[in-house]
């Protein structure tokens, strides 16, 4: 039995289909695993929704859990009805729930980018954040010129590319739709557009996703650095983060 899912399925359908099937293969189709490439999408297209589509095809999983209300886009409804049409067993969902928000702390610990975005996309299927929220101090969420330790701040969703992450320092927060994950409320749009005033943030959207307005509008906002990216970062592209780092 293999279940694919993408974005954050609310949890309590999450736990009814693991009760379900309870030895059931959990599948996060938003990932790139280099898959052929299915002909039902255009050229210009963003890589998460041609990640699960491709996914799809290829894998075949014998459920879907798809998120297509504001927790997720448009984007991930159009492609739940593709995937219903092609034949696939699709359950839509929609967790766009505000209240209970859990405590913010991986976002603003010292873990590495990629491991901060790691943990929080995991705990959407297999619940770790309580454990780490027990020994995790988190940082305070100022930036001095003064401070010995330099914190950024990377905005945004967890990229296709995640060699990105690997840029930025230990002590970058996380701000944008990972931090509402790991709060528990993916559809929060106040949350996913706060960010420190203080704090150097890359604002960092996937090319042809609605999520680039926000990122081009905050990175403006707060003088930070928009980057979109389609597929995999070019050198120029890291670059620009490096660039923008030391100068910060």
């Amino acid at each position: 039995m293999k279940i694919g899912f993408w974005g954050y399925p609310p949890p309590e359908i999450i736990e009814e289909t693991k009760a379900k099937y309870p030895n059931a293969e959990w599948i996060d189709l938003d990932i790139d695993f280099n898959y052929p490439r299915a002909s039902l999408l255009p050229d210009a297209c963003c890589k998460i929704i041609r990640n699960i589509i491709d996914n799809a095809l290829f894998i075949k999983p014998d459920l879907i859990l798809a998120p297509i209300g504001k927790d997720k886009c448009d984007s991930g409804w159009f492609a739940s009805k593709i995937l219903k049409d092609q034949g696939f067993n699709v359950i839509q969902t929609k967790f766009e729930e505000l209240n209970d928000k859990r405590e913010i702390i991986i976002c603003k610990s010292n873990l590495p980018l990629i491991d901060k975005v790691s943990i929080i996309t995991a705990n959407i299927i297999n619940p770790i954040i309580e454990t780490y929220h027990q020994t995790i101090v988190p940082e305070k969420e100022k930036n001095t010129s003064s401070n010995p330790q330099f914190t950024p701040g990377f905005w945004g969703v967890p990229p296709n590319d995640l060699s990105i992450l690997k840029l930025f320092p230990d002590t970058t927060h996380v701000y944008g739709w990972i931090r509402c994950v790991e709060a528990g409320t993916p559809a929060d749009i106040d949350l996913e557009m706060y960010v420190n005033p203080d704090v150097p943030t890359v604002f960092y959207a996937q090319a042809f996703c609605a999520k680039s307005q926000l990122a081009k509008y905050l990175a403006n906002k707060y003088n930070g650095l928009y980057i979109d990216i389609n597929d995999y970062a070019t050198t120029s592209v890291k670059a620009k983060i490096e660039a923008f780092l030391r100068l910060n």
